[in-house]
Formats: C-alpha cells, structure tokens, sequence
C-alpha cells in the first residue's frame, strides 16, 4: 500500500554556498516567484534530511524509551522533559554559545566604541579625526557582525523548535495507535486535537528564549562592571532598578504559565464539545437541540476567555515594564549621579544608554519572556508526559499480527475455502497470545481457545465484562455468537483482538486475525482502497469479495466504479453500503480467524441473506468465523452456537442441542428454524407479544438484567468505555491511503489514472474575505470610537516614550554646555557668551513628569488594548460558532470535521493569543521605530532625506514579503488540518488497524501528513528571518549615514545631539527587523481571523421569521396529516436530485412503512421531512407548509429515532430534557417504558454519568434513550430511520411494542430493512431511485407482484410466505373493523 505522497521541489538551503546562506540568498528566489504569483502548495520545498517527521519522532521516541526503562529500573517516574534535554541539549547549546558571541562580545563593544567616538564631538575634545573614522568604522562592523549572528540565532532557534514540535507531534500520534481501550476512555478527544494544535506549538517560540535564561544574567553581571566603572555607584542605582523590576515580570510569566494550564484545560473542554457537535449536529438539528448546545459552548467560551483575560492583563502589565524599565533605569542613574554634583557628559550618558538598551533587550525583554515561554512550556510537557503515561495496548493481550497479510500473486483462489488452496496456504502460523498477562505460543490446537477467561475494561473494576469463558474454534468452523443488549457481544470479540484485557484464565489464537467491526469504518479515499487497505490488489480475489458482499450493483451505479471516493466515513455511501465496504475489507484479507461483528443488521434482508450465504458460508469456508449477529434465521447454518449474557456463555452447542435445551433463552433457535416466522397478529388483538411467546418473555428478562449489570459496570467507568465512539466520531478525517497495483476496476471502463484524487487540503481562503481584516478584526468586537481611543492611547504613549529620550540629549548638551560655560571663568580661560540654562533640579522635576506620564499611559493603552481584544476573540467565537450551528447539511458533508475543528483549535488559539500578541508587539516597535527616526531628525533636519529613502525601501520591502507571507501562512493552515484529522481517523478505527497490523501504515501517512505540513513551517521561517536580514543591513546602512555625516560633513554639533542620533540608530537596527517581523506575523495571524470570519459567512438553513398570518396553532401538528406536493430534493444547489416528484398524502395516525434498495431515497425522504437539504415543491403538516415556518418550529414538533443513535457527553437528564421543560416523573416514566428504569435506578437516577457520545452505553441501550426522547416529545409524527437496524430481536421486539402502544394515535413513518416490522403497517411506500414507485397496504402491494413483492420474494419461500400472510391477516383485520 502507497501511503499519501507530496511531490516536493528540491530545497534551495541544500547545496547553498557558505556566502548565500550567511545572507540568505538562497531564499530570494521564493520571494520573487511569491511576488509574481501566489505560492502553492506544489511550490513547497522538500524538507531537510534532519526534519522529517519518521525520524525525529524515532529518535525522540528511543530517548523516552529509555527514560521509561531507567525510571522503571530505579522505581521512580520517567520524565518527559530529560528525553526531549538528551535528544535537543547539543544543538541548543552550540546556538547558545553563539548567540553569546553575540550579546556578551560583539554588543556589549558597541558602547565603549561609540563612548570614544563621543569625546571627539565634546566641546574641547583634540581627538585626531583618524581616530573617530576607526571608532566609526568600529561601531559599524560590530552592527554588521551582530545582525548576521543574531539573525542566524533565531533562525536556528526556530529551526530547533519546529524540530521539537515534529517529534513530539510524530510521538503523540505512535502513542495514540497504542493507546488501550481504557486510556482512550480516559482521553478526552479534545485534549489529543488540543496537544497537537496549541500544546506542541509553544516550543516553536520557547526555543528562541531558552538560551536568555543563562546569557542575560551574565550580560547583566559584566553590565554592572561596566556601569559601575563609568559612573561609580549611581550605575548600580540603575541596575538595582532592572533587578527590582525583573523579578516582578519574571512572577508575571510564572503566572502566565498557571493561566495558560488553566486556559489548557478550559480548552480542551471547548474542543470536545465543538467536537460532539459537529459529529452530532444532523441529530442536533432534527431535535432542534441548537439554543441548548448554544448555552452549552457560551459558557465554556466564557469560562475560556476569563483565563485569556488574566494572562492578557499579565502580559500588559509585562509590555509596560518593558517600555518602562530602561528609561527609569537610566533616569535612576541621571538623577543620582546629577544629584551627588558630578558633570554630566554625551561620552557617558550614551555609553550608559546603550547599555540599559542591552539589558532592554535582554533582561527587559528576553529574559522575561524565557521565564514566560519555558513556563508555559513546562506545562505543555507535563500535558504530553501524562498523554504518554497512558495505559496502552499490549500486544500480547491477544493475538495481533505480525505482519500485513497480503494475498499472494498468481493463485486462482487465494486464502478461500477449497481443499487445494487450503493446502497451499498451509496451516496457522505460530502466534503469540495472552494468558493471565505473558505471552504463549501455539504450536498446534484451535485457531481459537478460551480456558477460564476472564477479562475486563477497567483492572481497577471489582467486576469482570467478561467471566469463565471457555470455548475454541477450528479451522472451518462457523461460530454464532448471540445474546441480548449488553451482554458482551462485542467485548468478546475486543478480547480475542487484544483491546480487552485478561485477567484470568487463557486465551489463545493460532494464526492471522481479520475483524470487521460493528459500525463501519471508512476512511476518505477509493471503495478499492478501503477495501484492499494496505494489501497487494489481487484481481480475481478482489472480484470473488466483491461479488460475495453484493457489491456489483452498487459500484455499477457509481461514476468511476470501485475508484469513486467515499467521503468521510463513507459519508457519500448509505448505511448497507457501508456495511458492505466494511465487511469486504475484512474478507479480502487472507487470515485464518475472521471475527465478524454483526454485519448483518444494516443490509436489507434479501442482501443478508446473500451475504451469509455467499460471503461467510462459501466465500469463507475453511476458515474459523466468529459472527456476532441478531439475525437468528441464519443459525440453523452455523457449526456452533454460543449465547452470551451478562458477560458469560450461558450455553453453547450446535443448533440441533441448543434447539432441544430446556433453557428458554435457547428457545429463541426455534424462529430460526421456521425462518423467523415471529409475526405480530398477537399484537393486533390486543396481546402483548410476552404473553403469547414464552422465549420472548425469557428474552426480556435477561435483557433488563443484562442492561441493569452493563450501565452499573458502565457508570462506573465511565471514561473507560470498550467502544469509545467519541473518538471514534471525534475527527471525521480523510486517511489518504492510495492502493497499489494498475489493474482494471471492475466497472472496465475506467481507467485508474482518471479517478479523482482526495481531496486533502482545503480550498485557500485568499479572497473569502472582503476589506481589511485589521478593521474587520477590531470592529468585531468594539466600534470606530473605542478603536480610535485605543490609536490616540498608543500615539501617546510612543509620544511620552520619546519625549523621554530626547530629553536625555536636551539635559545632556544643556550639562556639558553649562560645564564648558563655567570653564570660561577659570584664569586664561577664552572668554565664551553665556547663554541663560535651567537648573539641574528643574530638569530632575521634568524628566520626572515625563517618566511619570509614561508609566501612566504605558499601563492604560496596554490594559485598554487587552480589554478589547479580550471582546473581539469572544464575539468572533460567537459568531462562528453561531453560523457554523446554522449551516446547511451540505457543508458538514463536505467539509471534513477535522477541517471545522481546525477553525475552533488552532485557529481560534491564534486570534485568543498569538494575534494580541503580534498586535502589541508590532505596534510597540513600529511606533518605537519612528519615535527613533523622529528624534534623529530633531537633531539634525537633514537625516529627512536617508529618512525618507529608508521608508520607501522597507515599504517595498514589506509589500514583497507580505506577498509571499500571507500565501505562506495560508499554507501552513492548509497543511496543518490533514495533521489532525488523520490523527483522529486513526483513534477512529484503531481496532482495526490493530486488527490489520496497520499502524506502521497509518505512522507513515501521518508522517507524510507531517513533512507537508514542515515544508510550509520551514518555509515561513527562513522567508521571515531572510527579511529581518534585510531589514537589518537597510538598518545598518542608515546607521553608516548618520555616523559618517557627523564625521564629514563638519558641522559643529554638541556630543549630546550626536549621541542621541546614533544611539538611536543603532537601537533601532534590532528593532526594526523585529517591529517588520512582527507586522508581518500579524499580517499572517490575520489569516487565523480571515479563516474565523470566512465561517461566520457560509450558507445557513432558512432564516424563516414566524409572522401571525403564518404561525400555526399552539397544538399543531394536531392530526398528523402530512402531503407532499410535487417534493424535489438535492443535497447540494447543483447536485443531481435524489426526490424526483414526490406526490404524497399520509392520513392522520396512519402508520406507513419505506422500503427500497439500497440508495432508492429512503433516508432521503426524512431528511426532505426535516428540511436538511435543499428543497422545492411544497411539504404540508395538517394543513401547514413546512417552508413557510421557522425550521426550529417546524422539527420540534416533530420526533425521530435515528439509525445511528447518539448521545451527549454530560448526564442522562440533559440527554432527555436539554430544555428543563419536563418533570423528574415524566422523564422516570419515559425510562419505565423502555425498560430503563431499574438500570438508572441502580446508578444515579437520572444524574448518571454520559460519557462522550454515549460510549459508555451499547448501541442497543442508546436507540433506548431515543425512544425515550421521542415518547417525552409527544409528537403527532414519529419518523423511525432503520431505528431498529443494529439491535438484537428482544430490544427490537420492545421499541416495536412501545412504539405500537405509545404512538397509537400518531402518524409513524418506519424505514426498514426488516420486512417483519413494517408488513402489518396501514400502507407501505416502495422507493425506486428516488420516486415512489408504490403505495399501498401491502397486501395489496404483493397481489400487484411489483418491486414491493421482489423484495419479499427474495427472502426466501418460507419467509416471504410468512410475510404475505402477516399483510393478508393485518388486511382482513382492517376491513372487518371497517364494516362494523
């Protein structure tokens, strides 16, 4: 099997010269292609040999290993944090002793050397001019030097981060594929989406401020000497200042890391919901359960952004202080060292400016913010290191595979049953199984053995699920594994597989395993994919599976036959068809234990019995079958027969012993052996059918038993669920696996090649979005006042900022001029004019208001800017979620949920903290840097002209690398999405892709997923820091300017002035890279909002207001009396139809059956009742149109139990009564009817526990609660979607009974497969591809001997004569009950 494949171009970084890749000249070619046309993903480079996700998730998954075994060794914990240190410290050691070089040699130089060049400016100085070209020239190569280093610092920085993110991303996802039952039970699905979207994407800004931790303290210290040995002790005033401060903004990351573990958490919860939701949100709309989930997700948003909030108030408290601290630390050692009488001097004051700039940069800034980030960090570790701590599967719990079983090439008949191949294929290989937790082999014996085994979910259960189980298997052999609700149906075949663990006794399997599982899963590609999944394509087996599992007709419908892609899940495929897809994949592998999980229930009856027939009696013959089923017509064909309850073989046998057992469970082999002739005549006079049938009354029992035992073990570990369907359900994502092999299809006429492609990456979002999304962004949340407030906060807070370091200069050339003026009267002194000066302590009181001011305002803008950023992330969430709640069907169908789940993760993540921060950043810099240009020019007005000519080219510059940035960035997004829903496709079906030995398979799509998504981030990270490069050298060049225009153009000028302007442009060379950078991120961070605000803009259900003339009665729908006029119905605007003129009329409390084949429109006429897709012609409930009432009306009103029941995660009373309209009896009363009652009793009433999507219930037990739902409504229309389709015949008979006695006077609609259920109905509709073909009562309808009686025909003699005379004797009853 081919795994998913990008084609990459070849990278520019290998092969570059050492000079290209000192300047990044090898990355100027991505920007020219980026200018000309948008870059795309067939633009991506491949990833560097270092990057790829299979390697590094190797190495770090070796170095956990072996924390994990000298933890165990030692008896202590193994810590995720030393295997991430034993594989990362090299590297990040080498970079930090670079990025040393950097900060402690070449920047702290810059001073002393502009501190020299300063004395040639000072008034008297008779420094030669020689010398002040040398210092110049010395302060430039320095600026050069440190650019370059610095520049590659962060690009390695980045570049580790990314590294570390992949293996740990690479990592989770190994985990994942060995998680046991019990872990993914414990795991929330949002928590694994929120690890790989936020948790791991805090080491890609870690990695930049992890070496500040050790650099800055040192800087600082040889700072200190310096200071101290230019001013004395009013340098150590200052410095005291910083060493105040920093520890109050080193709290403040501690406690950004407490919110960002809360935020984590509160998150999590957000995602599962949103998760539920959007794979729930069919069910949700046809409850109209919106408001009720509305209120739901508002309140965990609103939980979620008082968090946010704190660490936005934390981090604006952090911004201020760094726009603050130096200037208080010079005006600390200004004020002291004026104070104590000493002269100030330009040579000194700058000399110390520049390094208080340092220590801004580093202490002020970096160091702060690595204390910040590793916090955070540290907790996104412990996140990862519990996820890893998880239980997981362990392959010698049961039998697993050693190696995918491909068919072998040549042979007629592969691995299926005649004498001959049999002997080719040889007997069982050896294989390795579980007995009290060590491994046995097998050398000889049954392909499958029970000895005493007990096994359960949960070790720290006092119950086993499954108890003293003894049984074994042959080759040949054909098991029926059968028994009521919650019985262990499922657990025994979870056993056999590994996922349920023993706890005693033995269990042993001799060979190759192939599962099919209950609910079908597939994965979005070809139905030939899905069903060779990873073997060799054989073409004579592949037509012998797909003839046995009926799937010619269907794939004889279809545009590229077996090549057509299934969507999601296989959602463009119907309920039977999937099944069939399921069961095909399992029989197509050569095994020599196949375990079969009810794959019969959701087919027609005529296909079941093909399937049976065809599929497991000859397609399979030879081989040992185990079949969980509920259809008891086929036992009388099996070899044996086992009837589990209440986790334990109550007795097994073949058909004949178990059909003369006294035990009245077995009794139920007798409907078999008349072909289920269980008619419901007794029903119609007034019987309940326990009363006629003693084995029904046996089966009831035992079912209420069994179900009151499954919830008590169930509630009990209600995160530890055997079938975790929530993260089964949790990423509808698209697995892209491509089958190997060029062979025909079996429709001839297609060609392979012309089949369509996945469709991986989701359509760009360039151009989705109108006006500016700046704009968009603020108004959002705030209005044009608040925002025009904030601008002027900003202005003035950059104002005071620079008034602050102007006035440095101004008092510095008023002390040196007031120096040089008392000179003057020294003896031989020349004589100077004296200029009028104010005095020192009037410029102690300015310099302090202006400190003042800026402290004020620092804090105020920051707050502010916080505040309404805090109400715009909210209000985007609100109303995403809110149009998302309103979309059309369509959308969901066609938009994988990973995709959506991606908006509501990552995305939103982005706009809650990484955009406010790019935002604050950026704007702070920016202004900074025209603060700097600002005082330059007051110095001396001709700096305009190199001013002017450095703004257009970094405009340019910055119109070039948006260009390419924002494509980029869309990228990324793009990228990332098939990361986390191929995540979630795999938990989907872990049990069988453990089943199929295909976690290798499934590890390297992921990492193919991953390497796509790495192109992207590399991309981003050497296009932006090869612009920063440039900025940087544009920087320079301006600092070259002022420096040498001093030198030569002779001007006089007081050393304070020239201090000021170079002092300035030296500061702004770092500054201005990072200020574009950051504009730049929030350009791209944009993009989060662009893809937010794109989903508050889709197309939504009718918006239909309920005016008077419109509004129905209070009561209505009083009759139920439902016409369709003239019904057509597209699921897509320009789709074909699939409701072709549907012209109806269903009377008032008539109960009409739906039959058809498979894709003849039956589900499609509910969802046309519901309106959930797009409809024309008129649909009229007691004299109302549907179409002219509000759809939340429209389907209250109505009641539906689905095929696929669903439940919510939260309690049983909210899974019944979102709406708190119904009393505790009314609800214990609705649980008393479907048999409930005693179960919940057992628990906690109506306050016990749902585990997500109701995975601690079993299928039968959740169409219960359904039932329940629809009895509570009252409804005059109940609609039954195959309700019954997946449930045994005991939980069938009760939801037919209840339905019978509680919606008499209700107009019921049943779409069935079995034909026993709806023969007795008042008529029953015939759908053929998309019309009615027949209506009528169906007796009527077999003496027309039209489609309606084909389909009885073909469930066999016996049967269909048993059906004909159900609609006989239900015919007769009703005319005779019309005569009198």
């Amino acid at each position: 099997m081919d795994t998913f494949q990008h084609k990459f171009l070849k990278n520019p970084r290998v092969g570059a010269n050492p000079v290209s890749v000192a300047i990044f000249a090898w990355s100027w070619p991505t920007f020219w292609k980026g200018f000309r046309q948008p870059i795309d993903v067939e633009d991506l480079y491949e990833p560097l040999k270092n990057d790829k996700s299979a390697g590094l998730g190797s190495k770090l998954e070796a170095h956990w290993k072996a924390c994990e075994e000298r933890a165990r060794r030692t008896g202590g914990r193994a810590s995720f944090l030393k295997a991430l240190a034993a594989m990362f410290w090299k590297q990040f050691v080498a970079v930090g002793l670079l990025d040393a070089v950097n900060s402690i040699g070449l920047r702290l130089v810059q001073p002393l050397l502009l501190g020299q060049l300063l004395t040639y400016f000072s008034p008297g100085s008779t420094m030669p001019k020689e010398y002040a070209f040398a210092y110049a020239g010395g302060i430039i190569l320095c600026v050069l030097g440190s650019l370059l280093l610095a520049n590659h610092v962060l690009y390695t920085c980045m570049h580790l981060g990314m590294q570390m993110r992949i293996a740990c991303c690479s990592l989770v996802f190994r985990k994942a594929t060995r998680l046991s039952k019990t872990a993914l039970g414990e795991t929330a699905s949002g928590q694994v989406v929120n690890l790989l979207s936020n948790d791991v994407s805090r080491f890609d800004i870690m990695a930049i401020f992890l070496n500040h931790l050790w650099i800055d303290p040192t800087l600082t210290l040889i700072v200190a000497y310096l200071l101290y040995s230019h001013v004395g002790w009013a340098g150590f005033v200052g410095i005291g200042t910083v060493f105040l401060v920093v520890p109050l903004q080193s709290y403040t990351g501690t406690l950004s890391s407490k919110f960002r573990h809360r935020i984590a958490l509160r998150t999590d919860i957000r995602v599962r919901l949103m998760d539920e939701i959007v794979n729930g949100v069919q069910v949700i709309k046809m409850y109209a359960w919106e408001k009720p989930f509305t209120k739901l997700i508002s309140a965990a948003r609103r939980d979620e952004i008082k968090q946010i909030l704190a660490v936005y108030l934390v981090r604006g408290v952090f911004m201020t202080f760094m726009m603050f601290t130096t200037r208080v630390a010079i005006f600390s050692t200004l004020i002291t060292y004026a104070l104590s009488g000493d002269a100030l001097k330009a040579s000194m004051v700058f000399t110390i400016q520049s390094y208080y700039n340092i220590l801004s940069m580093t202490m002020g800034s970096f160091f702060v913010r690595g204390i910040s980030e590793v916090a955070e960090s540290a907790v996104s570790i412990r996140r990862l290191q519990t996820f890893l701590e998880f239980e997981e599967f362990d392959a010698q719990e049961g039998q697993v595979p050693s190696a995918p079983s491909a068919p072998s090439q040549g042979r007629s008949n592969p691995g299926f049953g005649d004498d001959q191949e049999d002997a080719l294929n040889g007997p069982p290989k050896d294989q390795s199984v579980a007995a009290n937790g060590s491994a046995i082999h097998v050398r000889n014996g049954p392909v499958l053995e029970f000895r005493s085994m007990h096994a359960k979910w949960n070790r720290g259960n006092s119950e086993d699920t499954l108890k003293n189980i003894n049984l074994s298997m042959n080759s040949g052999e054909l098991l029926a594994v059968i028994g009521p609700v919650g019985a262990g149906k499922s657990s025994l075949l979870q056993a056999v597989l590994g996922e349920l663990a023993t706890t005693a006794g033995r269990l042993a399997v001799r060979g190759k395993v192939s599962y099919a599982c209950q609910e079908p899963w597939l994965f979005a590609a070809s139905i030939r994919q899905n069903i060779t999944f990873g073997s060799d394509f054989d073409r004579q087996r592949y037509d012998r599976v797909v003839r046995a599992c009926a799937l010619l007709p269907d794939l004889a419908q279809l545009p590229f036959g077996d090549l057509t892609l299934v969507g999601e899940r296989g959602s463009s495929l119907s309920g039977g068809q999937r099944a069939r897809v399921n069961l095909a994949r399992a029989v197509y592998r050569d095994a020599d234990l196949y375990l079969l999980d009810d794959p019969l229930s959701a087919v027609d009856t005529h296909v079941g019995k093909h399937l049976f027939e065809e599929c497991v009696c000859k397609l399979l013959k030879g081989k040992a079958v185990v079949l969980v089923t509920h259809q008891v017509q086929y036992l009388s064909e099996v070899s044996r027969i086992a009837i589990l309850n209440n986790g334990e073989i109550q007795m097994q046998g073949t058909f004949k012993e178990l059909l003369h057992s006294d035990v009245d469970y077995a009794q139920m082999l007798h409907l078999a052996e008349e072909d289920e002739d269980v008619t419901d005549d007794v029903i119609e006079e007034g019987k309940k059918p326990e009363d006629s049938r003693p084995l029904m009354r046996a089966l009831r029992q035992m079912s209420r038993v069994s179900s009151k035992v499954s919830l008590e073990r169930q509630v009990s570990t209600t995160r530890l669920s055997s079938r975790r369907s929530s993260i089964r359900s949790s990423m509808r994502s698209s697995i892209s696996i491509s089958s190997v092999g060029e062979v025909e299809v079996v429709a001839d006429e297609v060609d392979e090649a012309d089949a369509p492609e996945p469709e991986r990456l989701e359509a760009t979002t360039r151009g989705q979005v109108k006006g500016s999304l700046f704009f968009r962004y603020f108004l959002t949340g705030t209005n044009v006042f608040c925002l025009g407030q904030l601008i002027v906060l900003f202005l003035a807070a950059q104002a005071a900022a620079s008034m602050a370091d102007y006035f440095v200069g101004f008092w510095t050339n008023q002390e040196e001029l007031r120096q040089y003026q008392s000179q003057s009267h020294a003896p031989g002194a020349a004589v100077v004019t004296q200029q009028p000066l104010t005095t020192t302590v009037n410029f102690v009181y300015i310099y302090s208001g202006i400190i003042a001011s800026l402290f004020v305002l620092g804090f105020v803008r920051s707050f502010y800017f916080y505040w309404i950023c805090s109400k715009c992330s909210q209000a985007l969430h609100d109303n995403m979620f809110a149009n998302i709640i309103q979309a059309t069907m369509h959308f969901f169908n066609t938009n994988p949920s990973g995709r959506i789940l991606n908006r509501f993760s990552k995305d939103l993540g982005g706009v809650d903290e990484l955009l406010p921060k790019a935002l604050l950043d950026a704007s702070q810099y920016i202004l900074a840097f025209f603060g700097y240009i600002a005082v330059a020019v007051a110095v001396d007005w001709v700096f305009l002209v190199p001013v002017a000519v450095l703004l257009v080219v970094f405009y340019l510059a910055r119109l070039i690398y948006l260009r390419s940035a924002k494509n980029i960035k869309r990228l990324e997004g793009m990228t990332r999405s098939p990361v986390f829903t191929h995540l979630n496709a795999s938990i989907q079906g872990l049990s069988t892709i453990r089943a199929f030995n295909a976690q290798e398979l499934v590890r390297a799509e992921f990492d193919n997923h991953q390497n796509l998504h790495t192109s992207a981030w590399f991309m981003f990270i050497f296009t932006s820091t090869s612009f920063g490069t440039f900025l940087d050298l544009l920087s320079m060049c301006f600092t070259f300017v002022v420096i040498f225009s001093f030198l030569l153009m002779e001007q006089s000028a007081f050393g304070g002035d020239v201090g000021l302007a170079i002092s300035q442009s030296i500061a702004m060379t770092g500054l201005v890279q990072f200020g574009m950078r950051q504009s730049a991120e929030v350009a791209s961070q944009l993009l989060s909002v662009e893809r937010v605000l794109e989903y508050t803009d889709l197309p939504t259900e009718d918006k239909i207001p309920l005016t008077e003339g419109t509004a129905p009665k209070a009561d209505w729908p009083s009759e139920g009396r439902l016409e369709l006029k003239n019904v057509w119905m597209r699921y897509a605007p320009q789709s074909p139809p699939v409701l072709k003129g549907l012209n109806l009329v269903i009377n008032p409390m008539e109960k009409v059956g739906i039959v058809g084949r498979t894709g003849a429109g039956k589900s499609s006429l509910i969802s046309a009742l519901f309106r959930l897709a797009y409809l024309e012609g008129q649909v009229v409930l007691d004299d109302v149109d549907t179409g002219s009432i509000p759809l939340q009306l429209l389907r209250s009103r109505i009641s539906i139990i689905p095929q696929d029941p669903v439940l919510f995660s939260g309690t049983l009373r909210k899974n019944l009564d979102p709406f708190d309209e119904y009393k505790d009896h009314m609800l214990w009363a609705a649980l008393e009817d479907v048999e409930l009652r005693d179960a919940a009793t057992e628990s906690e009433g109506l306050e016990m526990r749902v585990a997500d999507a109701g995975s601690n219930f079993s299928v039968g037990q959740r169409q219960l609660i359904c039932l329940a739902r629809a009895i509570l409504r009252g409804n005059k229309v109940l609609m039954l979607d195959e309700a019954t389709a997946n449930v045994d015949p005991q939980t069938d008979g009760l939801i037919q009974s209840t339905i019978r006695s509680k919606f008499a006077r209700c107009t019921v609609l049943t779409v069935a497969h079995r034909l026993n259920t709806i023969m007795d109905s008042d008529r029953v509709l015939v759908m053929d591809a998309g019309r009615a073909a027949e209506f009528d009562h169906p007796h009527m309808l077999m003496q027309k001997r039209g489609i309606f009686y084909s389909l009885v025909q073909e469930t066999g003699q016996q049967m269909a004569d048993s059906l004909a005379r159900i609609a006989r004797e239900n015919y007769e009853n009703k005319i005779t009950s019309l005569q009198y």
